[in-house]
């Protein structure tokens, strides 16, 4: 049974620092593909991040330079390090679990507020 857990979302100036584990457990944390996505309100849920295996990343242009996704398989963690914050990054958070060409494990969210 796979599960993963988020947490460090909350409330947060504008401009300013949050990072984002997510705990990972059930099988290999190191052999899938990992991503994270954040839902605003109203708005469908989008890819902000995705790490490979070999740790090759990639982030959504709206993040790009700002936010950074990273692994740890000795903890089984993913992390994801936002800097400069702004309001439009307020969302609720996900981290997923790659089987092949789809996501198909999902945490339950962690919510982030960042005011103006």
């Amino acid at each position: 049974q796979v599960q993963l857990v988020e947490s460090g979302g909350g409330l947060v100036q504008a401009g300013g620092p949050l990072r984002l584990p997510c705990a990972a457990s059930g099988r290999t944390f190191s052999s899938f593909a990992m991503g994270w996505f954040r839902q605003a309100p109203g708005k469908e849920r989008k890819l902000v991040a995705a790490i490979t295996t070999t740790g090759f990343s990639t982030h959504a242009d709206s993040v790009k330079g700002r936010f950074t996704i990273s692994r740890d398989s000795a903890k089984n963690t993913l992390y994801l390090q936002m800097n400069s914050l702004k309001p439009e990054d307020t969302a609720v958070y996900y981290c997923a679990q790659k089987t092949t060409t789809q996501y198909d494990y999902w945490g339950r969210g962690t919510r982030v507020t960042v005011s103006s």
